[in-house]
């Protein structure tokens, strides 16, 4: 990509915050870690997969090397909400995943935080949600990542507008997003630039999390789809101690 601005790296803050590939790709050279946020439903799902002890290897979405890749390495493949059956039981839903057969290893693509996961290298990625957000800013912490010399990247996948290329900023990873940005500000972490602040800010000054993601646009759209539970999931706040750690090409508990 373009050699990206300096003013667009968010230099000298300890806790940075951006939005999709593109500023995980703008953010990520540098720092200590990448947190990958993508609430509905990537990052909640791996939470969910890998407190039952499966390894989940990210994967870009619609990509047809998918089932190769999953068959390369060992490794069931996760198929889409409407195509789980009783030979592939797992998907992109943490509701469906709390349901199915533990897999010792999953394939798991989404088009927004899994391609930002296999995308970056280099550096240790985490997936966080509003489910562990707390819990992955202790253990960021607790490597003393999160200054101004070792900062760390905290990345709002957002969605695709259907049928566009377009990031959709979304209101759920702004949250989530903003509840590490938080943790960590209360870790001692930081200082939190001025994005990381204002998500942090807006993530604290909601009385009801769980209320407002599900009325947003991407919690109506899973209801109308049938997907509540997955919604629900999603907003167990703080409710998981995992810490998912990009490891040898695959999500595993950092305590493992």
């Amino acid at each position: 990509m373009a050699e990206i601005a300096e003013w667009a790296r968010q230099r000298p803050w300890g806790v940075r915050l951006e939005w999709g590939l593109t500023g995980a790709m703008a953010l990520g050279p540098g720092s200590a870690c990448v947190v990958v946020v993508d609430v509905l439903s990537f990052t909640t799902s791996v939470s969910v997969a890998v407190e039952a002890g499966t390894r989940v290897l990210p994967y870009p979405w619609r990509d047809g090397g998918a089932a190769e890749f999953a068959a390369r390495h060992g490794a069931e493949l996760a198929v889409g909400r409407r195509a789980v059956s009783e030979r592939q039981p797992w998907s992109l839903s943490p509701a469906a995943l709390r349901c199915a057969p533990v897999a010792e290893r999953l394939v798991l693509p989404s088009p927004n935080g899994s391609a930002i996961s296999a995308a970056v290298s280099g550096v240790p990625v985490v997936a966080a949600c509003l489910r562990n957000a707390s819990a992955v800013a202790r253990w960021i912490a607790g490597r003393g990542w999160g200054s101004a010399r070792q900062p760390v990247a905290v990345i709002a996948a957002g969605e695709h507008w259907p049928g566009r290329d377009g990031l959709r900023p979304a209101v759920e990873d702004w949250l989530g997003a903003g509840a590490v940005a938080a943790a960590l500000a209360r870790s001692a972490a930081g200082p939190l630039s001025p994005e990381a602040h204002a998500a942090a800010v807006a993530y604290g000054g909601i009385a009801d999390v769980a209320a407002l993601i599900r009325d947003c646009a991407s919690g109506r759209e899973l209801a109308e789809g049938g997907f509540t539970q997955d919604v629900a999931a999603a907003t167990e706040l703080d409710s998981s101690g995992v810490v998912p750690v990009l490891t040898d090409g695959a999500f595993v508990d950092a305590a493992w």
